[in-house]
């Protein structure tokens, strides 16, 4: 008789058992991300060319690492930013905005957000 190991995203409750998906979690995390002023965009976790590029609103999930470990979650986003803006007060106010918008959601602590600035553009008029 094998033991039955929890997914480390599953959360056991007396009725049964919750699991969030990564994308999920993901999917949560960008809309927090481009409710933030100064943002222009997600960005992919690698540079091509080193040219950074805008992820379409259906690729968001793809500028977004998500990590689960003792019921604490971990994110690490890759964002551009609008040029002229103050980058670290864009930054911060991302951290904030996404570790509310992911806690209240899922109700689970959000150990870090990590904000990695993958470049800076200029809108369009």
């Amino acid at each position: 008789m094998s033991k039955q190991v929890p997914h480390p995203n599953a959360r056991v409750l007396p009725d049964g058992k919750i699991e969030v998906a990564p994308r999920a979690i993901a999917t949560i995390t960008a809309r927090a991300v481009l409710q933030c002023y100064g943002v222009v965009g997600m960005a992919p976790r690698n540079l091509r060319e080193g040219v950074a590029q805008v992820l379409h609103k259906e690729d968001q999930y793809k500028g977004i690492d998500i990590l689960i470990k003792n019921d604490e979650i971990a994110i690490d986003l890759y964002v551009i930013i609008e040029y002229g803006t103050r980058i670290v007060e864009v930054a911060r106010n991302v951290q904030e905005n996404v570790r509310y918008a992911v806690e209240h959601a899922l109700g689970l602590p959000v150990s870090r957000v990590n904000v990695r600035v993958q470049g800076v553009r200029i809108s369009q008029p």
